[in-house]
């Protein structure tokens, strides 16, 4: 069994934002295995944001990044529950990023959640009749249509996208390591992206 160090608490706390602690038992419980750590500490962030995500959050900050040459600007608002943890570094860190992701990627929705219906059923609708014009049978069309539909949300839904500092990582992970490391429910409200002549 690997011995734990400090720094490979440290390398773990850097990853997922997780508390000393609870990066320590992680790599026990891994034999020092950090990647394994990391997915062990995220699954269970991801059980914390769960119970967290009742909790109601007046607090936070709004967050603006323009791109050098002022050509794109985005606003995103990012709440959580007290003024306290809306001024840390992480939760600063975490909103900036955000921000950065919107320029880059350009989604249009927060979370799947967010997409209309009638919206969703268009789009898969489109991607079918393109693989029926292709001569595509109605079963290949269908499979054709849910595999183009699983790109599209990774596109359009923010926290489908990888993250775009480290593409292992997805948004939704970032989501559950900022849950995880300040204690608190916190809540993607919204966004607005602009790019100059657009639409």
């Amino acid at each position: 069994m690997t011995a734990i160090t400090t720094q490979m608490v440290k390398d773990l706390r850097e990853k997922t934002g997780a508390g000393v602690l609870d990066c320590r038992k992680a790599l026990d419980a891994t034999g020092g295995d950090i990647d394994k750590a990391a997915e062990m500490l995220i699954a269970s962030g991801a059980g914390k944001a769960a119970k967290k995500s009742e909790r109601t959050t007046n607090e936070g900050r709004v967050e603006g990044y323009v791109h050098p040459g002022n050509r794109v600007a985005v606003l995103v608002e990012v709440n959580c529950e007290s003024d306290f943890v809306a001024a840390t570094e992480g939760f600063i860190n975490f909103a900036h990023n955000l921000a950065l992701q919107i320029a880059f990627s350009q989604p249009r929705y927060v979370s799947e959640e967010q997409i209309p219906a009638d919206v969703r059923e268009a789009q898969k609708a489109a991607y079918r009749q393109e693989a029926v014009a292709e001569g595509k049978n109605e079963m290949i069309a269908d499979k054709v249509a849910e595999g183009k539909m699983k790109k599209w949300l990774q596109d359009v839904v923010l926290f489908n996208q990888p993250f775009i500092k480290d593409p292992e990582v997805t948004i939704a992970d970032l989501h559950k390591q900022i849950i995880a490391q300040t204690g608190e429910n916190v809540v993607v409200r919204r966004f607005v992206r602009y790019e100059l002549a657009e639409g």
